[in-house]
């Protein structure tokens, strides 16, 4: 799944993204960890991990 960068609090490392329907999700200081990433830009694109109840694991930069 992907998304477009909400938000990103680098203090807390936690933020949301839009998915492409429009639904804003939320993502913890533990999924952006996961991720390896350093920050984030506000509208970068995402690819997101999620668990069976929909709750962000890790994002990543989408490559090609």
């Amino acid at each position: 799944m992907q998304g477009t960068v909400a938000t990103f609090d680098p203090q807390t490392r936690t933020g949301t993204v839009y998915l492409d329907d429009g639904t804003q999700l939320g993502y913890d200081a533990e999924a952006f960890t996961a991720s390896g990433l350093r920050l984030l830009r506000l509208g970068q694109r995402v690819r997101l991990v999620t668990d069976a109840q929909g709750r962000v694991r890790s994002l990543a930069i989408p490559t090609m």
